[in-house]
């Protein structure tokens, strides 16, 4: 029996299809929460999404899985129709913000940034969060102690090359996070981001240069390793239980110590 096997609980995953968003899915049915996972992926990636839905699916716990634009605000009425149906009594612990759709666009040249890439990418990666957080309050579905996390990085507040649209979303990411921490406390939900290393993702990959932040990474790391999705997903597990319930508005960097030199 997992620590949230009798309560009920569920976890709401915006992008949990691979990365950070799957393994901390995954970590928190292996504790008996039960997994709502939106996402967009092509037909191509199938095979790796039954694999990964299968090592959720094996702990027991209820699963549901939706590949369809979390943004759009037809589907996301269609989500939370199905949704409530499957949680009958339950309700939401946690609400995982992991998307990673952004405009990796350089500031110069022909193909530079325009003004609708920055909207995008804002759209997707940072205003997204508090659009979740309001479905789901006015849909009356969050627990009386329910906690919100968002996955930032060290982009947020360092210029890294073709990371300017992303940089930004993510800085207002933690400023929404922040607000939400602050006005949504009087109904019991806490917010806070967890700032992860630099972790081998299909997200870092499409980073222009993604090779020179590894070594970067890597030799300033006291552990001289990246960040891998299971210590991010260890620390989203922590961050649910009832234990975590004072910590509230902040930025949890789970980097081993990356960001000290």
């Amino acid at each position: 029996m997992g620590d949230f096997s009798a309560t009920g609980y569920w976890a709401v995953v915006l992008g949990g299809s691979s990365g950070l968003g799957f393994a901390s899915a995954k970590k928190l049915a292996e504790h008996g929460m039960n997994v709502c996972v939106i996402y967009r992926s092509p037909r191509s990636e199938k095979e790796m999404l039954e694999t990964n839905f299968y090592q959720i699916r094996k702990t027991g716990v209820e699963f549901l899985e939706f590949n369809a634009d979390a943004l759009n605000s037809d589907k996301q009425l269609e989500i939370l129709s199905k949704l409530k149906n499957a949680m009958g009594e339950g309700k939401v612990r946690c609400l995982l913000h992991s998307i990673a759709k952004g405009n990796l666009k350089a500031m110069d040249g022909l193909d530079s940034l325009s003004s609708d890439d920055f909207r995008t990418t804002f759209d997707a990666m940072a205003a997204s969060l508090y659009e979740w957080t309001k479905l789901l309050f006015n849909a009356g579905l969050f627990a009386a102690d329910a906690r919100i996390l968002a996955f930032t990085s060290e982009g947020s507040t360092k210029a890294w090359k073709h990371y300017a649209a992303v940089s930004s979303a993510k800085a207002a990411l933690e400023a929404i996070s922040r607000s939400i921490a602050l006005e949504f406390a009087p109904h019991g939900i806490r917010s806070n981001c967890i700032q992860a290393g630099v972790t081998d993702t299909a997200a870092l990959r499409m980073i222009p240069g993604n090779e020179d932040l590894v070594k970067h990474s890597i030799s300033r790391n006291p552990f001289k390793r990246l960040t891998a999705p299971e210590d991010v997903a260890n620390v989203v597990y922590l961050m649910n239980k009832d234990e975590s319930a004072w910590i509230n508005g902040t930025i949890i960097p789970v980097n081993g110590g990356e960001h000290l030199q």
